[in-house]
């Protein structure tokens, strides 16, 4: 399947929760599948963290880089594009071709670093809702995405009510923990201390790569689970030889945590590493309300949440807490707790169950 990148852009001036404005902007998208007449089968795809809006399918036939969902997202998937019309876009705040800090500042023609202002969730999500009105699109049939991205699924709930009919959330959360923050702030200030970050402006000059690299290392061991980590490295050596006594990478998990690392510099920018994990920290549905029950008082929309067994991020009474606060309201919720061991990474890999799930849901709610 051959995917395109295309382009939303919107003129007007954003008007963010800080009170700051933002505009005009580009929003990144992909699509997939044909929308039929009545634009019934919209389904929106939230990306994670360091996701963007490559999901599936390859850019050409050379192509040797597969999209990020590529298992879940096609004919005859867990969303099958042969049924439905499936979007995804990259974040407001990304670095994929969205409006983040590394874009240029159409006032001073200079990339706008830390004078980009701060986003959260609601705002990826108002984004959205401007490409969702672009694409002539009134409901979507589903919301749905893992980690972030089900946090922006449960975001259009709450501030789109009447523009979404179900939502599929993964390895997810209302509202971050003080652990999760906790893991948060530390790769940041990874980044910080790496002398090339500058204050964010390094756009003219060598980049924070150290930094970003090993704050990727710390958040990918968050990804992962200690069943997992034994399954996949155990304590096995690079060279199957005996210890070096060194500070070499001898162990296999360290060889991984590090190819990853430096493979993620190529790719993503540490601007926006901590923008996106500032706007998660702020996410906190129940913020300002008496409870978190009281944040889908207006929801209509249908909810499948998964959670797994082994995610220690998210872990499931992350989505215990949420499907309480759904049922409060009365609102149709399946929740389904799966038996994994990859940890938070499951929502990527269990895809089998999670194709088996999303296809009763979805054709119950059709």
């Amino acid at each position: 399947m051959l995917a395109q990148t295309q382009f939303f852009h919107y003129s007007g001036d954003l008007r963010l929760q800080s009170g700051a404005t933002l505009g005009p902007i580009t929003i990144a998208y992909e699509t997939y599948g044909t929308l039929n007449a009545d634009k019934s089968n919209a389904i929106l795809i939230c990306h994670a963290w360091s996701g963007d809006a490559h999901v599936a399918g390859y850019y050409s036939d050379d192509d040797k880089k597969v999209g990020w969902w590529d298992d879940a997202v096609g004919p005859g998937k867990a969303f099958d594009t042969g049924k439905y019309f499936v979007v995804c876009s990259n974040v407001l705040g990304g670095c994929a071709g969205s409006t983040g800090p590394s874009s240029i500042n159409p006032q001073t023609g200079k990339p706008y670093a830390l004078t980009f202002p701060i986003v959260t969730i609601a705002d990826m999500v108002e984004a959205q809702r401007l490409l969702t009105d672009h694409l002539g699109i009134g409901q979507w049939l589903s919301v749905t995405g893992g980690s972030m991205g089900g946090m922006q699924a449960l975001q259009w709930a709450v501030s789109y009510p009447d523009r979404l009919k179900t939502a599929i959330v993964l390895a997810s959360t209302a509202r971050l923990s003080p652990q999760t923050i906790a893991l948060n702030e530390v790769p940041r200030q990874c980044i910080y201390a790496d002398p090339n970050w500058n204050k964010g402006n390094y756009y003219d000059g060598p980049r924070p790569d150290s930094g970003l690299a090993v704050a990727r290392m710390i958040g990918h061991i968050t990804f992962l689970s200690d069943a997992s980590m034994r399954d996949k490295f155990g304590r096995r050596l690079r060279n199957n030889t005996d210890y070096g006594y060194s500070f070499e990478a001898e162990f296999e998990v360290e060889s991984y945590l590090n190819y990853r690392g430096f493979s993620f510099t190529k790719r993503f920018d540490a601007n926006s590493f901590l923008y996106l994990s500032k706007a998660m920290d702020y996410f906190d549905l129940s913020n300002g309300l008496p409870s978190l029950a009281d944040a889908f008082r207006k929801t209509s929309a249908k909810f499948l949440v998964m959670s797994y067994t082994s995610d220690w991020l998210y872990p499931s009474w992350q989505s215990k807490e949420l499907v309480r606060a759904l049922l409060q309201n009365d609102i149709d919720a399946t929740y389904v707790e799966i038996d994994s061991d990859y940890g938070h990474d499951a929502f990527l890999l269990e895809v089998d169950r999670l194709a088996e799930l999303a296809r009763d849901f979805l054709k119950r709610v059709n």
